[in-house]
């Protein structure tokens, strides 16, 4: 990457490991702005950014996110958010004239049964999972606007379809957090409390694939080295855990000694979501942090996070 890179969404969790990864490479530092100095979601004012700093390379990494919960009690707004940040960033730097661009989404594009592991090739060809659909179809827009805009005025803008993420600046809030921080802060009340049970949504039957965020900026850095990258690509890291398997997992890790329990009333997602990352690993990246060593990293982050009062959540 020569030249200014625009890092959007350097303050969450995907957008601060891609600054890290940056900065262990002695990359220059990138451009950024913060949510309060530029929202994405309007476009003059993200035409005016870009179009005024013309960056080489941008890193689309900004999205609102959330766990089951927060993305099926607010569909429209998960769909109009993040329909807003990437039409308006992808168009913009188009329109200025940016050359390279990097857009993040999530393997959640694919149809809830989709075959397994799921290739890239599965996009569009069944129903999505009715819980995140929102979410999932800007993720779809902006993949295709950057395939379309690639096709029709030859910007390298091109796209990375990560698995489920954890790691360090994660989102921790009761309610509205993903499945592995959602279990790290449930073991951690139970052990500090004393709490006997623990009781998690679902049956935890359904399978699924983890990927730490850092692995996922190397992925991203790794992309944007390549002169002539595919449209998309799916990142993972090929292990795949059952959710009773990673709530154990997450107990033993934290020290907890409640009993485990589950509540089948209450949803559990796709079945399975296993990604078929044959076409990354053929460019030659593979990831470095399995999910034993990267939740004994991620539970010590929650430890010094909470004890700062910098717990996001």
């Amino acid at each position: 990457m020569s030249g200014a890179v625009f890092v959007a969404g350097h303050r969450g969790m995907v957008g601060s490991a891609i600054l890290r990864a940056m900065a262990l490479r002695g990359l220059p530092q990138p451009l950024t702005a913060s949510h309060a100095e530029l929202d994405l979601t309007d476009q003059a004012a993200t035409r005016a950014f870009i179009g005024r700093h013309r960056p080489a390379c941008v890193i689309l990494a900004a999205a609102r996110v959330g766990g089951i919960e927060a993305n099926r009690s607010q569909l429209g707004s998960f769909l109009y958010e993040n329909l807003m940040i990437a039409a308006n960033v992808i168009h913009a730097s188009h329109e200025a004239g940016v050359p390279r661009l990097l857009f993040l989404g999530s393997t959640c594009i694919y149809p809830r049964l989709a075959p397994q592991p799921i290739p890239e090739e599965a996009l569009l060809t069944g129903p999505l999972e009715a819980s995140n659909e929102g979410y999932a179809l800007a993720k779809i827009a902006g993949l295709k606007l950057c395939q379309f805009y690639r096709r029709q005025y030859g910007r390298l803008y091109h796209s990375a379809m990560p698995t489920n993420l954890y790691g360090p600046g994660d989102n921790y809030h009761p309610s509205h957090s993903h499945v592995l921080p959602a279990l790290i802060r449930k073991f951690e009340e139970a052990r500090l409390s004393g709490a006997r049970e623990v009781t998690l949504w679902g049956s935890g039957t359904p399978l699924r694939e983890f990927l730490h965020v850092d692995d996922l900026a190397r992925a991203a850095l790794f992309l944007l080295g390549l002169d002539s990258p595919p449209d998309w690509v799916n990142v993972g890291s090929g292990e795949e855990v059952s959710i009773r398997a990673l709530a154990e997992l997450v107990r033993s890790t934290t020290g907890c000694g409640a009993e485990l329990r589950f509540d089948p009333s209450m949803p559990d997602g796709t079945p399975r979501k296993f990604c078929d990352t044959s076409r990354i690993r053929a460019l030659g990246w593979r990831p470095e942090i399995g999910l034993a060593e990267g939740l004994r990293r991620t539970v010590g982050d929650y430890r010094s996070d909470a004890a700062a009062g910098h717990l996001r959540g």
